[in-house]
């Protein structure tokens, strides 16, 4: 149940005015995730039509290619359950506890939520979201007139800002990664190091400057007490997690309690991810790609779980988390197969290329990556999507493929401050709807879209283009 829209009080700032009004709009307006990827179909469908292409082809195109991104899908699943897992572990939690302890205003407490989120997505997209969903509803019970929306909100900017920066980047692993690359894409781009996208200093300055300014929004935007809507509005309680009472009523569950098997698995996956980093022709940062990213995932939240049941328990709790990507990522794969399948990816390609020069292409890449975000919101598969033609464009006019990538990973991620299908995981563990949160992520991506864009363009004129490495 949800608490009625209440009049904004005129002792409120300007900003938290803003994310008040805006929040009491999106409660109303805003439709499911899954609206967005079917008119994403539809759009490239009726795009791919008006610029000449068959209608029968495309279609055949689509369905051809709905089965592509499966390999892609499980690693993202595998991101998500990867970062809940190590998240919910009871080390992590008792973690968060402390953290929870440390504000003592609202203000105070949106602001380190927001700073948990952004630097926690930098480790992992998978954690962020729900390391500060367990912070905030840590925080409900401590700190009086916490709005549950602002705080919500906070929690969610990893995922919506700097997320793609960071380690668990779908397009930067993506391109570093040869088995993961369809062979269409690799003839274009060869394989991108994370040297070249990650590990730019021109990425983590922006970075940076992007977590600063999203800290900025967080605190001045919480509104006061009297003004909040907090977890009893909603008539939401959130009590602590209970120790698991561990009762054996089998001799065949003796396994299942017992760190035996997770300190043996944990072992050898460690062994063989030191292996991995330690044998990388070309250096310990060209060992991580997608895989080995997952792994690392995995094995830490076995050793940190400790039993067998725990970490099945937390596995099973996950999962609902994952439905959205599962189902909406062959409806992505039916745009790739639509654009790259026809001659739709080179007429973009042309276009990015006529309508742009060295100097304003990043804005370009920047403006057009941020408008499709919001009909795929996902940064790995939409990268699928846009690629080949937007890096087809960056070599004619000779921009540094790695920064386009980082372009892409910036831009990107700000939609999903408006579009909530990577809220899902948030949701469930605070209990409440996308359309309680819209309201203020829309006031982060106000904030975020001259910044971002400036970045973009300016530091693009400092790297040299560096041709493809095949």
């Amino acid at each position: 149940m949800h608490a009625e829209p209440r009049a904004v009080a005129i002792t409120e700032g300007r900003v938290a005015r803003m994310g008040l009004a805006l929040a009491d709009w999106s409660e109303k307006w805003f439709p499911d995730p899954l609206v967005f990827a079917f008119l994403g179909v539809v759009v490239v469908y009726l795009l791919g039509i008006a610029a000449g292409e068959s209608p029968s082809a495309l279609a055949l195109e689509a369905g051809k290619n709905f089965w592509t991104l499966i390999p892609f899908t499980m690693q993202m699943v595998m991101v998500i359950l990867g970062g809940y897992i190590v998240a919910s572990a009871g080390p992590v939690r008792r973690v968060i506890s402390r953290m929870a302890a440390i504000p003592k205003t609202p203000r105070g407490a949106i602001t380190l939520v927001a700073a948990t989120a952004t630097l926690s997505s930098l480790i992992s997209w998978g954690l962020s979201p729900i390391m500060a969903g367990f912070l905030v509803r840590e925080m409900t019970g401590r700190i009086k007139g916490l709005d549950l929306r602002a705080a919500g909100a906070a929690a969610y900017l990893g995922t919506c800002s700097v997320w793609a920066l960071g380690l668990s980047s779908s397009a930067a692993m993506l391109m570093a990664t040869k088995s993961s690359l369809p062979p269409s894409l690799f003839a274009i781009s060869g394989l991108i190091p994370l040297t070249q996208t990650l590990f730019l200093w021109q990425s983590i300055a922006t970075a940076v400057i992007v977590i600063l300014v999203c800290l900025g929004v967080a605190y001045f935007s919480a509104p006061s007490a009297e003004n909040a809507r907090t977890a009893e509005d909603y008539l939401l309680s959130f009590a602590p997690p209970k120790e698991e009472t561990e009762v054996r009523t089998k001799p065949g569950e003796w396994l299942e309690y017992s760190p035996l098997l997770n300190i043996l698995v944990g072992a050898l996956l460690l062994g063989y991810l030191v292996n991995v980093f330690r044998t990388s022709e070309r250096g310990a940062l060209a060992a991580l790609d997608l895989n080995v990213y997952n792994l690392i995932f995995l094995t830490a939240g076995l050793l940190l779980h400790w039993r067998p049941r725990r970490f099945v328990r937390a596995v099973a709790d996950a999962i609902p988390a994952t439905g959205g990507v599962i189902i909406q990522f062959p409806f992505y794969a039916m745009i790739f197969g639509m654009i790259t399948g026809t001659g739709l990816s080179a007429k973009l390609a042309h276009l990015f290329t006529a309508a742009s020069n060295h100097d304003t292409f990043p804005l370009l890449a920047a403006g057009y990556s941020a408008v499709l975000g919001l009909f795929i919101p996902s940064g790995g598969s939409k990268w699928i999507v846009e690629a080949p033609y937007v890096l087809q464009a960056a070599i004619a006019h000779q921009v540094h493929l790695g920064w386009v990538v980082q372009i892409y990973n910036v831009a990107e991620a700000m939609p999903n401050l408006v579009n909530p299908f990577w809220m899902l995981p948030l949701l469930g563990i605070l209990r409440v709807k996308a359309r309680d949160l819209i309201g203020y992520t829309t006031l982060y991506l106000m904030a975020l879209l001259p910044v971002v864009f400036f970045l973009c363009w300016f530091f693009a004129r400092t790297i040299e283009f560096v041709p493809p490495m095949k």
